[in-house]
């Protein structure tokens, strides 16, 4: 295929040039209605660029098929049979995923590290998760992702789970060994999902870990936000093989997007993979030189440590993604949530990840000299503040084996069966009716259908007080928890 097309991009341009109008939504008919402030702060061309997808940027037939055209190419960039766009992100991609491997009924194996995304799809069709034992870090306190040999020992224990689900990477950017898991599916005829939302750009560069296509997965989704240059919530899901049905997948993923889908979010994933299948391994090669250097100046400064060779020890990941620059503030004396607050209160920059001693900076083609050295003259000012702080509440981290809780009833019944808020220091024992989520990296301590321990218990409340966000719970100051009404532990 001609990879310099970019089909959704140019069908906008035409439409600019023909000057169409459209009779339709959205309301805001390109700007002519829009607020003047909001117009301003957006821009004229964002609401000039905001049309239909249907009867508007194509007929209502989609005759055209720029949107299929640009799956094809999209799908043929990367080595794929199929390639499905969403703008509803990667949450959505997982879901419909998951219900097409399983459809609808059954067990699926999934490793305990997966996103809340996941969980989410888990809640939503009723699956029984079986949850794999992810590596845990006892030194880092880090989840990695699990290894084959407790993906083999789960399809031993489960051998008629529908598929496997395994996150690589994972926000920390480690990796699991994707090529072992897959072949240990496919000996049983099974698929493997990969949430590999962090990876879109691994395809493009050899230094960066094995793309979950090459190396046998099914299905693969990824977030075009995250590591490429797509809008937020642009996601793909790749498909090969013939282990899952293509027009289920994409009978699925209907069922729950939008009827709406923005015309910007397909058009910047168009353009991206035209840039990547062009320039990509350049861009990625000068990014991944910068990283390196950033990197080691950022672990020469005094307090400050950047992970690396401990993120593959034996034990732990596969392989790690170096654009994710993950630095222990633990010698500074501070916690992670008080470095990424003073970050951007201070000097105006955002951080992702943070937890009780680690920040995480992840690097794109986007960056240059320029933005780097805006981040390592941040992380100076770091060092000379972090005397003067307060020292940081203390947060009372569990044991791997106290994070591997027992599920004891669907997370469906769970989450949708009567339900009572109890006080924190009554909660041990009952059975959660809500997930509760550190956020970032939004991995669940506590899931729908979980027999609750006071270890985990106490690191919520704990993380709580000393920054820790939880978004999801419906008292994220973990005063009280919700759960399944007139379940305790006799």
């Amino acid at each position: 295929m001609d990879q310099n097309e970019a089909p959704l991009l140019d069908a906008l341009a035409e439409y600019h040039r023909l000057n169409r109008y459209g009779f339709t939504p959205p309301g805001h008919r390109q700007g002519r209605g829009a607020d003047s402030l909001a117009v301003d702060v957006l821009g004229a061309d964002t609401f000039r660029s905001d049309v239909l997808s249907t009867a508007g940027l194509d007929d209502r037939k989609s005759s055209a098929g720029y949107l299929s055209s640009a799956e094809e190419l999209m799908a043929d960039a990367v080595g794929a049979d199929k390639a499905f766009f969403s703008t509803c992100g990667s949450s959505l991609s997982v879901k419909a995923s998951i219900l097409a491997v399983t459809r609808g009924s059954g067990d699926l194996l999934i490793g305990r590290d997966a996103h809340k995304s996941v969980v989410a799809g888990i809640i939503l069709s009723g699956l029984q998760p079986r949850w794999i034992r992810p590596q845990w870090d006892r030194d880092l306190h880090i989840a990695h992702p699990p290894s084959p040999d407790e993906v083999e020992k789960m399809w031993q224990r489960y051998p008629d789970a529908a598929a496997a689900l395994i996150t690589s990477p994972t926000p920390y950017g480690t990796c699991a060994d994707i090529e072992k898991i897959a072949e240990i599916c496919h000996s049983r005829g099974k698929p493997l999902i990969i949430d590999e939302a962090w990876g879109a750009h691994l395809p493009f560069h050899d230094r960066l870990p094995t793309w979950a296509m090459d190396a046998g997965a099914d299905i693969c989704v990824v977030s075009v936000h995250k590591m490429g240059m797509g809008f937020e919530q642009g996601s793909i899901y790749h498909l090969q093989g013939n282990l899952v049905d293509p027009v289920r997948l994409s009978q699925c993923a209907d069922l729950l997007s939008t009827t709406s889908a923005n015309v910007m979010i397909y058009a910047a994933i168009d353009g991206w993979r035209r840039q990547m299948v062009r320039d990509g391994h350049e861009l990625l090669d000068k990014v991944l030189n910068l990283a390196d250097g950033v990197r080691g100046e950022i672990d020469d400064m005094d307090g400050l440590h950047v992970l690396g060779k401990e993120l593959i020890r034996a034990e732990a990941s596969h392989d790690f993604d170096p654009l994710h620059v993950l630095i222990d503030v633990e010698q500074l004396g501070i916690s992670g949530y008080q470095a990424a607050d003073w970050l951007r209160s201070n000097c105006l920059v955002d951080v992702g990840l943070n937890d009780h001693r680690r920040i995480e900076a992840t690097l794109s083609q986007s960056d240059d000299e320029e933005s780097s050295e805006r981040l390592l003259a941040s992380l100076r000012q770091l060092v000379e503040a972090a005397p003067d702080m307060p020292a940081p509440k203390p947060v009372h981290l569990p044991t791997p084996e106290d994070l591997e809780m027992e599920t004891v009833m669907l997370p469906r019944d769970a989450f949708f069966g009567p339900v009572e808020n109890v006080p924190i220091a009554e909660a041990a024992g009952r059975i959660a009716a809500e997930q509760i989520t550190p956020y970032p990296p939004g991995v669940p301590a506590i899931l729908p259908g979980e027999k609750i321990n006071a270890a985990v218990l106490k690191y919520l409340r704990s993380g709580a007080e000393a920054g820790m966000v939880l978004p999801d719970p419906a008292d994220p100051a973990m005063e009280t928890v919700r759960v399944v009404a007139h379940h305790r532990d006799e």
